[in-house]
């Protein structure tokens, strides 16, 4: 085997509240998602790590996945936020981070995937397609996640609700 074209392993772990102001750099810089401040990154790698997963390759943090559990229905989870730096694209690491996600035990009793994904996030809403098709689950799409007009910023889309059935 070529050893140019060997990368270098990829660690999936629960995040730390250090690994926040990397998180809010790779929204920041992807261009695709609503950054939220950096203070939420702080929270949600403090009080949600377990249900949130990084992906590091030789210490540089390349993906991320924040997700929770529904508090009106704890069999739902929703995944709030995944993104891979544009370095590693291409590489299946955004769906390793939803597969290893679904597998963690704190989900073992989910029964749904939801996560609300504009019109023009295509990347994301394919990922979405390929890990219902790869589970043998149903994919709906409706107008129950929130429309532009909740948003204060203006120019802001639709974020159409995508739930998965398993």
């Amino acid at each position: 085997m070529n050893t140019a074209i060997q990368r270098a392993a990829i660690v999936f772990r629960h995040p730390t509240v250090t690994d926040a102001g990397r998180i809010w750099r790779l929204v920041r810089d992807s261009g695709r998602l609503d950054p939220n401040s950096s203070y939420c990154y702080l929270l949600l790698c403090r009080y949600y790590s377990g249900t949130c997963l990084v992906a590091e390759r030789e210490g540089e943090l390349v993906g991320f996945v924040t997700s929770f559990l529904s508090p009106q229905d704890p069999a739902n989870v929703f995944v709030w936020q995944i993104a891979v730096s544009p370095t590693a694209q291409g590489q299946g690491i955004a769906t390793s981070l939803l597969q290893r996600l679904m597998e963690l035990p704190v989900y073992r009793h989910a029964k749904r995937v939801e996560a609300t994904v504009s019109p023009t996030n295509i990347s994301s809403r394919r990922l979405f397609e390929a890990f219902a098709r790869r589970r043998g689950a149903r994919l709906a799409i409706s107008n129950d996640g929130f429309p532009a007009a909740l948003f204060p910023e203006p120019g802001h889309e639709d974020e159409p609700l995508i739930q998965i059935s398993f």
